[in-house]
Order: structure tokens, then sequence, then C-alpha cells
């Protein structure tokens, strides 16, 4: 045992905000105990993870006590009526950009009440890629508050894979941000 703890303090020395948790600790149930610790709500908007993100998050016992609302808005016109996402930002920027996330992020939080808004919009694939956008683009947003910050990240694989890889730096970057 002494031996164990010394080398789990290496390993989080080096790691560093990489390691959140031990044993039997879920990402989704570390965000979960962030959330209450700060007393805060989340409400998540999805696009290409398809309620993964929510899945993962409402699969923690007790997680009614700060998840309030969930969104999969696959389609632009979803993105505009339930989310506020402005017509113009779809035109300009399209669904898969920083812009349309952070107004993903900013909608889903104010219609919901909540602290804290997550919104995803990516590329699955293994169609739907361009020239500019390729399969594995992902955007986060994340409106804490009065504010709104975004990522953007590529994936690789395959469909599911994507998916995954998009919903797990979801939920860290939700873990770091709370």
């Amino acid at each position: 045992r002494h031996i164990l703890s010394r080398l789990e303090r290496e390993i989080r020395q080096r790691l560093g905000a990489a390691v959140y948790g031990r044993d039997r600790d879920t990402l989704e149930a570390v965000v979960g105990r962030a959330l209450m610790k700060r007393r805060w709500t989340v409400a998540v908007a999805e696009s290409c993870t398809g309620g993964l993100i929510s899945d993962r998050l409402t699969d923690v016992p007790g997680s009614s006590r700060y998840v309030v609302l969930s969104v999969v808005a696959y389609h632009n016109a979803i993105k505009q009526r339930l989310l506020g996402v402005e017509p113009e930002i779809l035109a300009k920027h399209g669904a898969v950009s920083q812009q349309t996330a952070a107004a993903m992020a900013r909608g889903v939080r104010q219609r919901a009440g909540a602290d804290v808004g997550l919104a995803i919009t990516g590329i699955a694939g293994p169609s739907g890629a361009t020239a500019t956008k390729p399969v594995g683009l992902v955007y986060l947003g994340l409106a804490i508050q009065s504010r709104t910050r975004t990522a953007r990240l590529l994936f690789h694989g395959d469909r599911r894979s994507i998916k995954e890889q998009a919903c797990q730096a979801a939920l860290d970057w939700l873990r770091r941000s709370v």
C-alpha cells in the first residue's frame, strides 16, 4: 500500500490536471460532484454526439440535482427555434463552427436557467466533410454565467469513435471549468 501511494503521488504530479480520479471514479461522477459542490446546474445542447454527453451525465445517481436540461439539436431549425442560434450565424459560419457552438451554449444555458451551458457540434462522418471542415472536426461551447468560451478539436477514427472521443473531451473540459 505504501509503494502504491508513492507511485500514485508521482503519477499525479507528472500528469497534473489530466488525472481526475482514482479507483472507480468516472469522469461524469467527478463532474457531478464538482457541480454539486458549487451548487451549479448544467444544461447540455448536443448535435454530433446525439445525446452521449447527456447519457453519461445522467448515468450518475442523483444527477437530477444538477442536470436540468438536455437537447439533441441535430437540425439547424431546432438550433434556431429551441436554442436561439441566429439564422445569420448558421448562414455565415455553418452549423459546425465556433460561433454556432457558442450560441448553442448560451442558448441552452439561458433557456434552462442553468449556471452552465455546454454545447457540442461537429462532423462525426463518414460523410458531411468539406475542404475546410474535415470528418472529426468538433467545436465545444461552454457558457458559465456571462462568459462563453469555445474550443476547436479534431478527432480521428470511425463515426462511433469520433462521437465517444468528442463526448470524453467535452466532459473533461466541463470538469476543468467547474
